[in-house]
């Protein structure tokens, strides 16, 4: 029998399909979700279709929702064929708003459902992070401030639903993900941090202390709180393991994930259960060209003007006139000229939803990343740049080419500097001086963040000839989502998603390391 897992702030599920692709020697899924909660439209729709997949063996989805990637049929058709699959997703994936404010569903709603999916099972999984705006060390800038609001403010209001949960429900495990920044967070009384893993630890003390008694018996014995990526320094006189703050940043780059992601995982296991978990075993660093290289290519679209290849090809070509490129480097000014006469209008043009193509290759995790079923490409659709962003953009990855850097705006020839209110400050005080940022094809990636759905500045494409930003399946390869993961919405909203989510295949990495915590709970009573 699968894990039950409970997946609350699910996103678009990429914590939970790491967990739900870990099979074992029989080739079944060793976890289950039983419920997942979020509150964005579309991430939902995402998560509920990849519910609807996982209701199917592994590589035994219907041709229905291959057809469905290709838009030879809708989302209601797909679940119209299948109700019985359908109906289990739909039901599993719950479009709710934890917390506060309008339309924020009740506690009594959340522990109704918790308890409706779990029955009388102890022994389950809880996932998921708290949304981490109030922690980001970006979004703390922008405010101003480096001390948290109270429990008024929404965001520690929904950490508190979390700790709410652990206290009433006592899953036996639980993987908690944050942003980096939580670390230097404060409140007015003390660190964020420290009160993080002090309520942790014992979430009856901190849900008592929040909401009163209530009526609810207070049974939860509270949970030792480990890192994935250090063993424990020690253990205290209580049992408890001791950690430097830092030993629970995960960096992505280290265990096998294209990309420079550092974020807070906490893996924390009930008090009682006498197991010391392993940690993630570090790999080389992985590059983005093992990953993006054999995607097909496309060329951007004119954001200003009316878009044709013709029309493209002129306005990149722009680039090369007399005196333009005059104050760079003879090596710069060689690289881009050379890479001018390579630009062709790709075969796919600006790209689409879905992309048939045969024959897509990867060059790592090639049992994890394809799906032969899909004969093409999803979500891999490039945006519209102005003509003076696609010469910046051509720029910065030629740039790149030569010095294996991306440029900064003290390298950038005066003609191509941005117009912008805070140049000066980019130039002198080298704030946000790297606000064209060509990803490197021998690299990681810069962490994806939601931040894409914004603008392709930070995310350009290596490649000088395609000269644009990074597509939602480019992201989302990153990212290390399956090629079969379908996201649901606008493009915008796509972006989004893929930013906002953990890593899949980190997240399958973690779950090797959670399965054996689960054995050895679960045997004993097996063998009784």
């Amino acid at each position: 029998m699968a894990i039950p897992i409970i997946d609350i702030f699910a996103g678009p599920g990429g914590l939970g399909e790491g967990f739900c692709s870990l099979l074992n020697e029989q080739e079944e899924r060793v976890f289950d979700i039983v419920l997942s909660i979020e509150k964005d439209f579309y991430a939902h729709r995402t998560l509920t279709l990849r519910s609807f997949f996982r209701q199917f063996l592994p590589g035994q989805a219907p041709d229905d929702y291959y057809k469905f990637i290709k838009g030879n049929i809708t989302l209601d058709d797909l679940y119209e064929r299948w109700p019985k699959e359908a109906k289990i997703a739909t039901g599993e994936a719950w479009h709710a708003t934890l917390g506060i404010g309008e339309g924020a569903v009740t506690n009594e709603e959340v522990d109704k459902r918790i308890k409706a999916v779990l029955g009388k099972e102890r022994n389950w999984l809880m996932i998921g992070g708290p949304p981490c705006q109030a922690y980001s060390i970006v979004g703390r800038s922008r405010r101003q401030e480096t001390v948290l609001d109270g429990l008024t403010d929404e965001r520690v209001v929904l950490y508190k639903q979390y700790l709410r949960i652990l206290a009433l429900h006592n899953p036996a495990v639980f993987v908690m993900e944050n942003v980096k920044g939580i670390l230097s967070a404060e409140t007015k009384e003390s660190p964020v941090f420290s009160k993080i893993l002090e309520d942790l630890a014992d979430p009856v003390k901190a849900y008592i202390a929040d909401y009163g008694k209530n009526g609810h018996a207070m049974i939860c014995p509270g949970y030792k709180v480990y890192s994935l990526a250090v063993e424990a320094h020690s253990f205290d006189e209580d049992g408890y393991p001791i950690f430097k703050q830092k030993d629970f940043v995960i960096h992505a780059e280290k265990f096998g994930i294209p990309q420079t992601r550092h974020r807070v995982i906490l893996l924390g296991i009930r008090n009682g259960i006498d197991t010391i978990p392993d940690i993630l075993e570090k790999t080389g660093e992985i590059a983005i060209s093992k990953v993006l290289s054999n995607l097909p290519r496309l060329r951007s679209g004119l954001s200003k003007s009316k878009d044709s290849d013709a029309a493209w090809k002129e306005a990149v070509a722009k680039i090369g006139e007399k005196g333009l490129l005059a104050d760079l480097d003879e090596e710069i000014q060689e690289k881009i000229y050379k890479q001018l006469e390579k630009v062709t209008s790709p075969h796919y043009k600006t790209g689409g939803d879905y992309l048939p193509c045969e024959g897509i290759t990867i060059g790592y995790e090639e049992d994890w990343y394809l799906d032969d079923k899909i004969m093409g490409v999803c979500n891999h659709h490039s945006r519209g740049h102005m003509e003076s962003d696609l010469h910046r953009y051509f720029f910065v990855s030629c740039f790149a080419k030569v010095k294996n850097i991306s440029p900064k705006l003290q390298d950038f020839p005066y003609v191509l500097l941005p117009d912008h209110e805070n140049l000066n400050e980019g130039l002198e005080d080298k704030k946000f001086a790297d606000r064209f940022r060509v990803q490197l094809w021998n690299k990681p990636a810069k962490t994806i963040t939601s931040h894409i759905s914004k603008d392709g500045h930070y995310y350009i494409h290596p490649d000088p000839t395609q000269c644009r930003s990074l597509t939602v399946r480019e992201a989302a390869r990153i990212q290390t989502f399956p090629d079969n993961y379908y996201f649901c919405g606008p493009r915008t909203a796509q972006f989004i998603q893929v930013g906002n989510a953990v890593p899949p295949l980190l997240a399958n990495k973690i779950a090797n390391v959670v399965y054996p915590v689960f054995i050895e709970l679960i045997m004993p009573a097996q063998e009784f």
